[in-house]
């Protein structure tokens, strides 16, 4: 029996687990569905994986690398919703709670309107819709 690869959980390495931890959760409307010392796992939407934040030296450790890191990742988050003003809606509240608008949410060659937003630890987020 061959196992297929699936996303369970997806971690970010935070600076600061408050800020993060009221980021997602009261900034953005996650759930908590565990809250610990050094570590708070949230819920996502339906059909998502749930989200975990760690604090960034401690994630570093449990991974045998180092901490450090700027810039582009290589990695976004992308979140597809039904209309631009659910778009607007999201990029409101994310900045409300304290996101960085990397690109304002324009219209794309494509017919679909989008921008990206960082969280307060920098991780990108891409909000988009096709109509």
């Amino acid at each position: 029996m061959k196992t297929k690869l699936q996303v369970s959980t997806i971690m970010l390495g935070v600076e600061d687990l408050d800020r993060a931890k009221k980021f997602y959760a009261e900034g953005l409307g996650c759930e908590i569905e565990q809250d610990f010392p050094g570590f708070v796992k949230c819920a996502l939407g339906e059909g998502s994986p749930s989200l975990a934040l760690y604090e960034r030296a401690a994630a570093a450790e449990d991974a045998g690398v180092s901490p450090e890191g700027s810039g582009f990742r290589g990695s976004s988050f992308h979140h597809i919703t039904g209309s631009r003003e659910e778009v607007d809606e999201i990029f409101r509240a994310a900045v409300a709670a304290g996101a960085t608008v990397i690109k304002e949410a324009v219209g794309a060659d494509w017919g679909g309107y989008s921008g990206y937003f960082a969280d307060p630890d920098g991780n990108l987020w891409k909000v988009a819709t096709a109509s």
